[in-house]
């Protein structure tokens, strides 16, 4: 990986174990080797990342979904039983 200290490894909470454990192995190789690997790496941890962050906020909106059909569905409630109420008053003056 690049010795950048701001490089995408420095926070490995953040990413799979697995790619974590790979990031570390590739620091442990020949130079050669792991600057010809660690672009791709970098790249498959900025995927990872950039997923997981695209997923928190799918999740993020459904839960907003959810509660809004919620507060949809009680006032639709209300609604109904408001028509209802002023229906049978209108009824009862009728008669």
């Amino acid at each position: 990986m690049s010795s950048n200290p701001e490089s995408s490894v420095s926070v490995p909470e953040k990413i799979p174990a697995d790619l974590h454990k790979l990031a570390v192995a590739l620091n442990g190789m020949p130079e050669k080797y792991s600057a010809q690997l660690a672009p791709l790496v970098d790249a498959v941890i900025e995927s990872t990342k950039r997923r997981r962050r695209i997923l928190t906020l799918v999740q993020d909106a459904l839960g907003q979904l959810r509660l809004d059909m919620k507060y949809l569905m009680f006032d639709l409630e209300a609604t109904r039983r408001e028509r209802d109420d002023y229906r049978l008053k209108l009824e009862e003056h009728e008669n």
